[in-house]
């Protein structure tokens, strides 16, 4: 009996030693150490956990560690403590987490790091905090990210990646090398048929430059082959060609590949890139996702230019109230416009009393009242501080009395970001299409899909404004609220332009068109099968 007592406390103290070897590797693959107490409190954690779920809790315990602000390589007690109580906590399967809504100011920012070839939490950086009013360093950071972010997808891709030597699956595939503006320019002889990942911009009248962190090289695009999408200055391309003379020769131009998703999530992890009260992706919620599957009668409606201050606008929102009133929707989403009349001194004054007739309206059907949720996305020609994006809400002034009426509504931001269960819904509401037409290096010949075109440059350049500041202004510092990376579940571009409806890399993206100018059509979005359905008003 004494002899088996004597085993099994070996047998227990080599499974302990097994768990110290392999959370010592883990850490210091990662270049950290732990302090004694903290190794110790860490091994009476992972004595409970199985053989089979020892590595994942390791690599959960590490990112929830990187996760913090760390002064040094020493890992603290405090450290670890607070690390494992985020490991053990379950609230991305709370009932909070089935809708909420993100503000741009809201969204996390995280910063890819070259040397660990992951994204870190702003914490854990030198970066200071962002402010409205940036610094000159805002605003180169804001293209370095930007072109950062595109490099480490590019390379991921398969035509990019090194071939693997001696692999018969690598032979007969074409690979392609990216070279840098700095290569280009320290070449003294001819340089052919190279590619480059830069940015276009115009730093002499009627001539284009390509630029990347590395240089500035002019091009020669006379006869430039343009693949599908608008090529607009300050946007990301890879170049195809040859260069001489210090003139890069442009044979082709290509936009970044787009990587979907759930490709991005499988380098990064269940990081939660989008934003909310869930320390890590919803997408890796099989509650949310199941819940999201079997509430079937789940939709979410999209209007544009809700104009408040036109009559004939009013009666066709009352007409949808009547409508929808028998199976009220999860959400209304309203977008600016909200009045007719762009400007004036007497804007504000009549926004408020248009919102009270709106409030009369929603209180007039009390099975939307008290179900439905309302969220206001304020419009370009809105009240406000400025046309610079992302866009504050209306003042609380002007819907205070709104919020009162009807509790369930939220005044939020332009962009702002929609989580429903495991589902990312990005809402913009700024008329990009023209925009960026009218910005084109060159726009595109033959078939003029321009819906096509216009969704494709967005998703791979990872952004909603991929133009110049000058034509579309951002906030420097927040900048990173714009991107969609890695690719939302659907975008609403709440454009003036016709309605469309485009699937892309798993990305929906729609646009409902302005209300009043379009006949009245709408979007209607169903989570639990993912598809939209075109509807319109009809006239009296």
């Amino acid at each position: 009996m004494e002899r088996k007592c004597k085993i099994s406390r070996e047998l227990l103290k080599m499974e302990s030693r097994k768990i110290k070897t392999k959370v010592s590797a883990g850490f210091k693959m990662r270049g950290l150490m732990l302090r004694p107490e903290a190794s110790r409190y860490l091994l009476e954690v992972l004595e409970s956990v199985s053989a089979v779920e020892l590595d994942d809790a390791i690599e959960k315990v590490l990112d929830a560690v990187e996760k913090q602000p760390l002064s040094c390589s020493m890992i603290e007690l405090s450290v670890v403590e607070t690390a494992v109580q985020e490991c053990s906590q379950s609230c991305d399967e709370t009932i909070d987490n089935v809708f909420n809504i993100i503000g741009a100011f809201d969204v996390p920012r995280y910063i890819y790091s070259t040397e660990r070839k992951k994204f870190v939490p702003i914490a854990m950086t030198n970066h200071p905090t962002p402010s409205l009013c940036g610094a000159a360093r805002d605003k180169a950071e804001l293209f370095r990210e930007r072109y950062t972010i595109l490099q480490q997808r590019t390379h991921r891709h398969e035509l990019f990646t090194p071939p693997v030597i001696g692999s018969a699956q690598e032979e007969g595939r074409n690979k392609f090398q990216l070279k840098t503006v700095e290569a280009l320019l320290g070449s003294t002889a001819k340089v052919g048929e190279v590619i480059v990942l830069g940015m276009v911009t115009q730093l002499k009248e009627g001539k284009f430059y390509l630029e990347d962190p590395s240089g500035t090289v002019q091009v020669n695009i006379s006869k430039a082959q343009f693949h599908s999408g608008l090529y607009t200055e300050s946007c990301f391309v890879l170049a195809e060609g040859w260069y001489e003379d210090s003139i890069f020769h442009v044979n082709a131009f290509g936009f970044p590949p787009i990587e979907p998703s759930s490709t991005t999530r499988a380098y990064y992890g269940d990081i939660n890139f989008f934003g909310g009260p869930s320390s890590t992706s919803v997408k890796a919620s099989s509650k949310l996702r199941q819940l999201e599957e079997e509430n079937e009668d789940a939709m979410f409606i999209f209007v544009s230019d809700v104009w408040l201050d036109s009559v004939e606008v009013l009666e066709k929102i009352h007409t949808m109230f009547s409508g929808y009133s028998a199976m009220p929707p999860t959400c209304f989403v309203f977008c600016g416009n909200f009045s007719s009349a762009p400007y004036g001194k007497n804007q504000v004054k009549s926004l408020k009393e248009s919102l009270k007739v709106l409030a009369d309206l929603i209180c007039e059907h009390p099975s939307i009242h008290s179900s439905s949720r309302f969220v206001f996305v304020p419009g370009p020609e809105d009240p406000g501080p400025s046309t610079i994006l992302p866009r504050p809400p209306l003042a609380d002034y002007i819907t205070e009395d709104f919020r009162q009426r009807v509790p369930f509504s939220v005044f939020t931001t332009n962009p702002c970001r929609i989580q429903y269960c495991s589902q990312e819904i990005v809402v913009i509401r700024e008329d990009l299409v023209n925009k960026m037409c009218r910005n084109c290096v060159r726009l595109p010949s033959g078939n003029l899909d321009i819906p096509n075109h216009f969704v494709k440059t967005i998703l791979s350049q990872g952004h909603l404004t991929p133009l110049p500041l000058y034509v579309s202004p951002v906030f420097w510092a927040y900048d990173y609220a714009l991107r969609v990376y890695p690719v939302p579940d659907v975008i609403v571009f709440a454009d003036k332009y016709d309605p469309f409806n485009i699937s892309s890399t798993d990305c929906l993206c729609i646009n409902p068109g302005s209300f009043p100018k379009s006949g009245f059509t709408f979007k209607v979005y169903y989570p639990s099968n993912r598809t939209v359905e075109d509807s319109k008003l009809q006239g009296l």
